[in-house]
């Protein structure tokens, strides 16, 4: 009975972004830029990582990182500009079925929302191509923020600037690591592998008809 008393609570739903609703790989710009697979693999492993990636997730300026990034690796300044030039092209695509069920959610009226780790300058650029997010009631940014996942502050922010409690939740991430702070703030959490997983998760929570 208590089991079921919980679900009946969840009529809100939270999502991330990459590789949740949509495909994200550095290497997806880079394998256009650079013809030798050992030279790709040792760029993406030493200049353009996605630890160094990480730091414009969590606030830091791309006109603080290019430069410095530049002055380590100067025969590599045209390929460290088209990351911030052309970063939409590490993202190639939806990830298949999401979209799809973002809309089947929206057509349900139930709120849908987001918590993603994504730089503030780079989100800007992205978020103009992407008119699912006009389903989204709200985006929690962490580069706005400059709070990342799985910090259990923004899952706590998220939910005092949703006017959600845990318990109406369903947050929805690919990386465990991000579940897991989920979790510790008393949201339910779906760890994403694919549409058709999910779909049937939220039809359990009765999200879905």
């Amino acid at each position: 009975m208590a089991a079921t008393s919980a679900i009946s609570n969840i009529d809100t739903v939270i999502f991330d972004v990459g590789n949740v609703l949509y495909q994200w790989d550095l290497r997806c710009l880079f394998e256009k830029l650079i013809d030798d697979p050992q030279e790709l693999d040792w760029f993406l492993q030493n200049v353009v990582t996605t630890e160094w990636h990480f730091q414009h997730d969590a606030g830091r300026a791309l006109a603080d990182m290019l430069p410095e990034r530049i002055a380590q690796f100067p025969q590599y300044e045209a390929l460290i500009t088209a990351y911030a030039a052309r970063f939409n092209e590490t993202i190639p695509g939806p990830v298949d079925g999401s979209l799809a069920l973002v809309e089947k959610l929206a057509a349900n009226h139930v709120p849908i929302f987001g918590i993603t780790n994504f730089g503030a300058e780079l989100w800007q650029n992205f978020r103009t191509t992407a008119p699912i997010f006009d389903l989204f009631e709200d985006i929690v940014v962490s580069g706005d923020e400059k709070l990342l996942k799985p910090d259990r502050a923004i899952y706590q922010l998220a939910l005092k600037r949703f006017e959600r409690s845990a318990a109406q939740c369903l947050f929805i991430d690919d990386r465990l690591e991000n579940i897991e702070g989920a979790l510790a703030e008393g949201i339910k959490s779906h760890h994403f592998t694919n549409a058709a997983a999910l779909e049937q998760e939220l039809h359990a929570l009765h999200l879905l008809s």
